[in-house]
């Protein structure tokens, strides 16, 4: 469709250029505005327009039928928009993105300053930490919170050098009891680090080295002593903890249960005595430095001396902790610590006889008796030399050591039940055993 006017070019519709269009008006009839209709064009310079074709006719041109089975062409409006393409797609959510996060951040920050009144409240309202004070007596820092100020450190300065160890206060008035190894070799005098960090000097009351236990004294009164508990009372399993001044680390605790009882062992020093110790066994971590510390239950009751580790290392190199440490039981300590702040020297328990080696026959493993004294424990129970002991108070026995420790740790006095072998008979026996002459 047209506006009625179809302009061609010369000779554009088939007609020779000069001649006449079939139904067009003469052109040899010029027209004049105001002529006749249809006499000539209907304006007087029709022939001079540039806009017109005298050649073209006023006809109406329809579009051409469609070819059936042919595609309809395409039609695109060159005003539409086109397709979007990948960094406008990504614009528009990364835009609306940062507007979010700014927007959120300002309402987060506006909840915060105003306590978040209209929001929901997470977890509980914020308390008080509790203090040393507030803490439960039983627990663990309730049970060092107690103990730790009747703990001290213990320096003693000898030949060799300054020998380092721990201690723990038994009296008011300045008892301190440690480990003979720790004060061994010194001069008498040593000093001593409380648990505030102040320091006294000290002198040795006594020691036992066989027992492995020493007294010392400082000139200080008023001091804070330790409870004592009954290391008879103890169960494999029992929690304990451990105080000291392991590797010159002052209150230091560890924690630990007791691994084992009445664990049998001999030690000491090349040329010096030889110890004996039937001690409690706990896996609470012992180090160099906490030799004379104490060792205390679950109550804060001490009933322990931490005295000797086990170690996997070779001779002449510095153990460490492996989880098998081992305390002297406090009811002997304490027993020993009477003694030597009474006489300056503790009593040592026998049993009247001396052992030659394992013995063992066809039943099982023994100690067998090399010699029995005349008049002593044994004999007075009716032993003999060459009886094989089987059980002291129902503890079993397979080295010297054994028997030895076992007596050590009871008081002089004290009646113990001996299961022993005489050739095929087996019997028992009550020896009340004695303190030694010496």
């Amino acid at each position: 469709m047209t506006d009625g006017w179809d302009w061609r070019q010369p000779g554009a519709s088939g007609v020779p250029a000069g001649q006449p269009v079939p139904g067009a008006p003469p052109a040899s009839s010029p027209a004049r505005e105001g002529g006749p209709p249809g006499a000539s064009p209907w304006w007087s310079d029709a022939l001079t327009d540039p806009w017109r074709d005298p050649n073209a006719l006023a006809a109406v041109v329809l579009p051409a039928a469609p070819i059936v089975g042919a595609e309809p062409e395409q039609v695109t409006d060159p005003d539409a928009p086109g397709r979007p393409r990948l960094h406008q797609m990504l614009l528009v959510p990364l835009l609306a993105a940062l507007l979010a996060g700014t927007l959120g951040g300002a309402l987060g920050y506006a909840f915060a300053i105003r306590g978040g009144a209209d929001g929901p409240v997470l977890g509980a309202a914020p308390g008080t930490a509790p203090t040393l004070a507030q803490r439960p007596p039983e627990s663990l820092a309730g049970v060092a919170e107690r103990v730790l100020p009747s703990v001290v450190t213990v320096r003693v300065a000898g030949v060799g050098g300054t020998s380092e160890g721990s201690g723990f206060i038994v009296s008011t008035d300045g008892h301190v009891i440690t480990n003979d190894h720790v004060v061994a070799g010194g001069s008498g005098k040593a000093s001593v680090v409380f648990n505030d960090g102040s320091t006294d000097s000290a002198t040795v009351v006594g020691q036992d080295p066989e027992s492995d236990l020493a007294v010392i004294k400082v000139s200080r009164t008023g001091l804070r002593p330790v409870e004592f508990g009954d290391s008879d009372a103890l169960a494999v399993g029992d929690p304990v903890l451990a105080f000291g001044s392991p590797l010159s680390l002052a209150n230091t605790v560890t924690s630990g249960i007791v691994s084992a009882l009445d664990r049998t062992m001999q030690a000491g020093e090349p040329g010096g005595p030889t110890r004996y110790y039937a001690a409690i066994q706990t896996d609470a971590a012992v180090n160099h430095g906490n030799s004379g510390g104490p060792l205390v239950d679950a109550a804060g009751r001490v009933i322990g001396v931490n005295s000797t580790i086990k170690s996997l290392v070779a001779d002449g190199q510095e153990a460490g902790n492996i989880g098998l440490a081992f305390a002297i039981p406090i009811n002997q300590a304490k027993r020993v610590t009477q003694e030597i702040i009474g006489t300056g020297k503790a009593r040592r328990t026998v049993i009247g006889a001396q052992v030659g080696g394992p013995g063992a026959n066809t039943s099982g493993a023994g100690v067998r008796l090399a010699a029995v004294e005349p008049a002593g424990p044994a004999a007075g129970a009716g032993l003999r030399a060459g009886d094989v002991i089987l059980r002291l108070d129902g503890r079993p026995m397979t080295e010297p050591t054994d028997l030895i420790a076992l007596v050590r740790k009871y008081a002089p006095g004290s009646v113990v039940t001996v299961e022993y072998r005489r050739g095929s008979d087996r019997q028992n026996a009550s020896v009340t055993l004695a303190a030694d002459a010496k």
